[in-house]
């Protein structure tokens, strides 16, 4: 049974239950569907994600939802990944129309969210990406399956291809309209935007211009409440939806679960792999009718609960903050020692180094945070103890209690590579007393972006700021000591009393990202002394 089929089984829905328009004819309201330029039954080319003119035309179709016999002159959107951020970005149009947005599983910051983490080229995601938007674009779901992982029938559940206009009574309108269909490149396009300043293809925008975070005046100017989801397992989605909640001022409730993306899987790494998604399928779906009764129905009562809600990995537990992070944790310093001890005393000898010869036989799998973009279902980390025999690893003593972690770990590597360039990978990792070690999060850095920047970030920042633009891009010199500091994505777990915390440091994660340098092997000298010390700041409590 494919992954697609097993999510069904494991629900209990089928194809029938699937149909967003019945569901939300039922809980009162009509779901307005749009194939934007160059998609769908709509003319035209797809040129450019997100565009003005994409966004243009959904200020139209609201203004034609208004003058509807059946409408209250009333409009929500909502919508998972790409539909996501045109959700939140409806909002800039500041439409009198538009009364609430649920952006889920969306991108803050395309560049640094999904294309280049860490300045690292997301390289298999942006060719399956780039695939399975071809596929869309020729009206073709079958071929959605070599990108997606999902065979032909079980896609079929999903999607079920493109609808004629009411006027296309014989379909031609409609194989005219495919057959213009002429998606850009974007695996191309996104390799090529090296830096953050670079431009989409032949335009002048960068990704910058087409993330929401840009659009931060529009937004907040139209007081738009906002419900977003997101996972602490999903790409980068957690730490856009937290820097979205700290930046922009418009009312928001934030969920962070254990879900993959689009909130099918339960994902929290200390459960099965089986484990059954919560809330349910039927439940997530209410929670978001809820929403909109708020905002959206006559007798609506729009008192939106402001913060944040989410779930910690280890413990199954949901909890509720305003701040981020929540009141109570420290931050806290863990060395990097001898013998690979991870340590919160700081070194003592003056000259102590470790060496790691970049491995590039490491993975983190083909069910990882990076993969689950594209129907490819759930998140499954494997049992690490094996792949971390391969990279530089520090580790705890057992701890002598219970301790959260809720927050943004921050790490500091004074590191001396043999190349100018590489890529640093990072992981938070929990090692239980039978040997098991589960992933906990990661945190990325091309080399050539290690300065850090003085400049006001455009969005509130967890850690250092790094620009990621072409001037700011500089080589290190190799066989001299490089201060690489950067943030982890945000993760809320409990360290159970006996369970030991471990860093583990790669160069090179060959399930999805690009590899720096493509001609050479870096040799990493990781400092670990009193002169240059290496380690990582955990936001931690201790129960």
């Amino acid at each position: 049974m494919t992954p697609v089929g097993q999510w069904l089984e494991r629900v209990g829905l089928g194809p029938d239950d699937l149909q967003e328009g019945p569901m939300w004819a039922e809980a009162g309201y009509a779901l307005v569907l749009v194939d934007v330029r160059g998609s769908g039954a709509s003319y035209g080319q797809w040129e450019v994600i997100w565009s003005e003119r994409e966004i243009a035309d959904l200020g139209e179709i609201m203004d034609w939802i208004m003058a509807q016999p059946w409408s209250n002159g009333k409009v929500g959107a909502y919508g998972v990944s790409y539909d996501g951020n045109t959700a939140e970005l409806m909002a800039s149009l500041q439409h009198p129309a538009l009364k609430a947005v649920a952006p889920q599983y969306s991108d803050f910051d395309v560049y640094n969210g999904l294309v280049r983490p860490g300045g690292v080229f997301n390289n298999k995601f942006m060719a399956a990406w780039n695939e399975f938007h071809g596929g869309l674009g020729k009206n073709d779901i079958c071929a959605l399956e070599a990108a997606s992982g999902v065979d032909c029938e079980q896609m079929s559940f999903i999607m079920s291809g493109v609808r004629p206009v009411d006027a296309d009574t014989d379909g031609a309108m409609l194989a005219e309209a495919v057959g213009e269909h002429a998606h850009v490149d974007v695996y191309q396009i996104g390799k090529a935007i090296e830096f953050k300043d670079d431009t989409w293809g032949t335009t002048d925008l960068t990704l910058g211009d087409l993330s929401p975070y840009t659009r931060k005046t529009e937004i907040e100017n139209s007081n738009v409440p906002m419900y977003v989801w997101v996972s602490w397992l999903d790409s980068a989605t957690v730490d856009g939806a937290l820097s979205r909640y700290m930046t922009f001022d418009n009312p928001q409730k934030v969920l962070i679960g254990p879900w993959s993306h689009g909130g099918g899987y339960h994902t929290d790494p200390f459960l099965p792999a089986d484990t059954v998604v919560e809330p349910s399928v039927e439940e997530q779906f209410q929670m978001l009718v809820d929403f909109f009764d708020l905002y959206l129905k006559d007798a609506g009562n729009a008192s939106l609960e402001i913060g944040i809600t989410y779930y910690t990995l280890g413990e199954g537990v949901w909890k509720t903050t305003q701040t981020w992070p929540p009141a109570g944790f420290t931050a806290q310093t863990w060395y990097f020692n001898e013998n690979g001890t991870l340590t919160p005393h700081a070194p003592e000898d003056t000259s102590a180094t470790d060496e790691y010869l970049v491995n590039w036989d490491v993975t983190t799998g083909e069910s990882s945070r990076w993969y689950t973009g594209l129907y490819k279902s759930d998140v499954v980390y494997p049992d690490r103890a094996e792949e971390d025999k391969k990279l530089l690893t520090y580790t705890s003593t057992p701890m002598q209690a219970d301790v959260e972690i809720t927050g943004n770990p921050l790490v500091t590597l004074n590191v001396a590579s043999s190349t100018p360039d590489a890529a640093f990978h990072v992981y938070l990792e929990d090692v239980s007393p039978d040997g098991r070690v589960t992933y906990i999060t990661e945190g990325i850095l091309r080399g050539v972006h290690h300065r850090v920047s003085d400049e006001a970030p455009p969005y509130f920042e967890f850690g250092p700021y790094h620009t990621m633009e072409k001037g700011a891009a500089t080589l290190m010199i190799p066989g001299a000591v490089t201060e690489i500091s950067f943030k982890l994505y945000a993760t809320s777990v409990l360290i159970q009393q006996g369970h030991r915390i471990r860093v583990a440091i790669a160069g090179y994660d060959g399930s999805t990202f690009e590899r720096y340098p493509t001609d050479e092997t870096p040799l990493f000298t990781v400092q670990r002394n009193s002169t240059a010390p290496s380690l990582i700041v955990l936001p931690m409590q201790e129960r």
